[in-house]
């Protein structure tokens, strides 16, 4: 059982992200304008000029990536082509503290992530990191998206084989040198470790709650900027 400080900062860390969105929808109230969801490209996102090879069966494969609150990474893939399943859930720590009032308190080295089952034969590992870097959310932060800072909102892409951990320390590279963004991405390419499954509340949140302000301000602009930025990768659900 935890103790009573840590389970109280737990509470309010949970409580926090729902009195914030109060707080946003109220100041969104006069204006339909959004706040943008992730910083602004200097030039149009590339695709990666090394991508894992074409598929040569219809065996599934898995991508874990992070990058901030994960109900809106979430919401991103599940809009994306030949993506079967997202779920959300913490990386980066131990599974005794993968639950989301330990979480919130950014002391268990986890961060809030999505495991993404994809069709090789519809979508590359490569063009996965695309739509992540372009319009899933902003690289350059560091321990924070948005509203929400810590190191449990970091970017971060959680390689599953050498082949992914090359792939995404390549698209870093070119992209810092083509100087896509106006600052440094701050993405970690680390090894993946374990995925656990967030509580079952987490799960398809803005699907379930497209309303709610926090979804409304800063993820549905996301799914928005998926389609009309990189449409042949967008799918209606």
């Amino acid at each position: 059982m935890h103790d009573k400080p840590i389970a109280q900062a737990g509470i309010a860390v949970a409580a926090r992200r729902f009195v914030a969105a109060a707080a946003i929808g109220a100041a969104l109230a006069a204006t339909a304008a959004c706040r943008p969801a992730v910083m602004t490209a200097s030039a149009a996102i590339p695709n990666p000029a090394v991508d894992e090879p074409p598929a040569t069966s219809a065996t599934d494969r898995t991508a874990v990536l992070a990058g901030g609150c994960f109900w809106g990474i979430e919401a991103v893939f599940e809009h994306v082509k030949g993506v079967r399943h997202v779920t959300s859930g913490y990386a980066g720590g131990a599974a005794d503290t993968a639950h989301y009032e330990l979480v919130g308190t950014g002391r268990t080295n986890h961060a809030e992530s999505v495991n993404i089952i994809y069709d090789p034969a519809q979508v590359s590992y490569g063009q996965l990191l695309k739509v992540f870097f372009s319009v899933a959310h902003d690289p350059t932060e560091l321990n924070r998206q948005g509203p929400d800072s810590g190191t449990q909102y970091r970017s971060a892409i959680f390689a599953s084989s050498d082949e992914q951990r090359q792939v995404a320390r390549a698209y870093i590279d070119q992209l810092n040198q083509a100087r896509v963004f106006p600052r440094p991405i701050a993405t970690e390419v680390v090894a993946l470790q374990a995925f656990y499954q967030a509580e079952a509340y987490h799960q398809d949140f803005a699907a379930r709650n497209p309303a709610h302000p926090y979804i409304a301000t800063y993820d549905r602009p996301k799914v928005d900027h998926l389609r009309t930025q990189l449409p042949d990768l967008f799918v209606a659900r």
